[in-house]
C-alpha cells in the first residue's frame, strides 16, 4: 500500500475506541514539519516518544478543563467507577491545574505555548518544582499511552509501525531528529512514509482535524463539530513578554552592536524603537527559540508582516541581516549559549563548530520558513 493510502486508511477506516490514532498521525506530521532540514537520504527516521508526547499535551489540553471536560473515548465501567477515556487524563488534568495555579486561567491553545516554554527551560525563567514534576509525569504517562495506537495502527499489531525501541539499540539504522538522546524510546518512521508526510503536510493536518471532529461528534451530541474544530485549531498569542530576550538585545545595542530590520532594512541602534519579530509567527508555530526572534521595524512588524511569511525573494534579501543578528547573538556570552542550544534541538544541518555559524543558522532558518510556508500554504508578504 502506498504511504498516502496508509495514512488515509488509518484516519478514515481504522477502528477507533479513542482519538489516539488521529493524534498519533497529527503528531508525526507536526514533527516532520518541525525538522524540514533532516537529511534522511531515504533512511528511516527515529522520533522519541517524549517529543510526540509534547504535541499530545498541546492537542489534548483543551479537553481536560475541569469545568467542561470533553471525552475522547468511551468510559467503560471498572469496579465501582468509570474508567477514564484517556489513560493519561488524570496526569494532564493535574498538570493543567498546576499550570493555572501558577499563571492563572488558561486558554484552549495554551498547550502549544507551554510545550514551547518548557522544552528548553531557561535560567531566566524559573517555574515551581511542582509544576515541572507534574509536566514530567504527564509526558511519561502519554509516552506509555502512545504505544497503544502505534501497535494497533493498520490491520494488525505492528503492521504500520514497529515496536518502539531505545535509540541506543538501533545501531544507526535510523536517522535521529535533533536533540535525541541514547536512552529515548523511539518510534521509527519508514523513509517513504516520512517523505509522504513532508510532501502532504497540509492535507494530513486537514484530514486529522476533520476526522477528529467527526469522531468527537459521534461520541457525544454535546460535541458539536464546530466546537471541536475551534479547540483543535486554536493557537495562543505570545503569553510571555520576552523581557529577558529584550534586555539582552538592549545590552548589545548599548555596547554598540547595531541590527538591521530584515524586512525594511531600517537601522536599529541604541534607543531606537524596535520589535522582537517572531520570524515564524506565534499563530503558526509558537516558538520562542532565539533563532526565531530578530529585532525589526515595529510598525512593519505590526501592520504589514502580521501572521504572514516572507516570499522567497524577501527571504533572500533578508539573509545578510538575519546573519548579522545571529552574529551579535553568537558574540554575546549569554546569548551564544542560548542560541546554540536552540539551534541544536531544531536544525540537524547546523553544527555549533561550523566555520561560519551565523550564516549556517540563517540558511537553516530560511529553509524552515520556506518549508512551512509551502507545506501550510501560508500567506506571503
Amino acid at each position: 500500500m502506498q504511504p498516502g493510502a496508509v495514512i488515509s486508511t488509518i484516519l478514515k477506516h481504522d477502528a477507533k475506541v479513542t482519538s489516539y490514532k488521529i493524534a498519533l498521525l497529527r503528531a508525526i506530521n507536526d514533527v516532520v514539519l518541525s525538522f524540514p532540514d533532516l537529511p534522511n537520504y531515504h533512511q528511516n527516521v527515529a522520533i522519541p516518544l517524549r517529543v510526540l508526547s509534547e504535541f499530545w499535551v498541546a492537542y489534548y489540553w483543551p479537553f481536560v478543563s475541569l469545568n467542561q471536560p470533553i471525552w475522547q473515548g468511551q468510559r467503560s465501567p471498572q469496579g465501582n467507577k468509570l474508567r477514564n477515556d484517556m489513560a493519561f487524563r488524570p496526569h494532564l488534568t493535574a498538570f493543567r491545574q498546576e499550570w493555572e495555579r501558577v499563571v492563572g486561567v488558561s486558554r484552549p491553545g495554551d498547550g502549544f505555548f507551554i510545550i514551547n516554554e518548557l522544552r528548553m527551560l531557561r535560567k531566566h525563567k524559573e517555574y515551581p518544582p511542582n509544576l515541572l514534576e507534574s509536566y514530567t509525569q504527564v509526558l511519561s504517562a502519554i509516552s506509555k499511552t502512545l504505544e497503544m495506537p502505534i501497535r494497533h495502527a493498520g490491520p494488525d499489531n505492528w503492521t504500520v509501525f514497529a515496536k518502539p525501541v531505545r535509540y541506543a539499540e538501533l545501531n544507526n539504522q535510523a536517522v535521529p531528529i535533533p536533540g535525541i538522546q541514547s536512552s529515548d524510546k523511539c518510534l521509527i518512521i519508514n523513509a517513504d512514509l516520512w517523505q509522504t508526510f513532508k510532501e502532504m503536510s497540509l492535507w494530513v493536518e486537514a484530514l486529522c482535524i476533520h476526522e477528529w471532529c467527526l469522531f468527537a461528534e459521534d461520541l457525544s451530541r454535546d460535541n458539536s463539530r464546530g466546537l471541536i474544530y475551534h479547540l483543535l485549531t486554536y493557537r495562543p498569542d505570545n503569553r510571555r513578554p520576552l523581557t529577558w530576550e529584550r534586555n539582552q538585545v538592549d545590552l548589545l545595542l548599548m555596547e554598540g552592536s547595531g541590527f538591521i530590520c530584515p524586512w525594511t532594512e531600517t537601522a536599529i541602534t541604541y534607543q531606537t524603537s524596535y520589535a522582537l519579530d517572531h520570524l515564524l509567527p506565534v499563530s503558526i508555530y509558537p516558538i520562542n527559540e532565539l533563532w526565531n526572534l530578530v529585532p525589526s521595524d515595529p510598525r512593519f512588524n505590526s501592520h504589514v508582516k502580521g501572521n504572514r511569511l516572507p516570499t522567497p525573494e524577501r527571504l533572500e534579501q533578508a539573509k545578510p541581516f538575519l546573519e548579522l543578528a545571529y552574529s551579535h547573538y553568537a558574540a554575546s556570552k549569554v546569548l551564544s549559549v542560548v542560541l546554540k542550544e536552540d539551534v541544536a534541538v531544531r536544525f540537524s544541518t547546523v553544527n555549533e563548530n561550523n566555520t561560519n555559524f551565523p550564516n549556517a543558522v540563517a540558511t537553516a532558518v530560511i529553509n524552515l520558513i520556506t518549508s512551512v510556508a509551502e507545506s501550510r500554504n501560508i500567506g506571503r508578504f
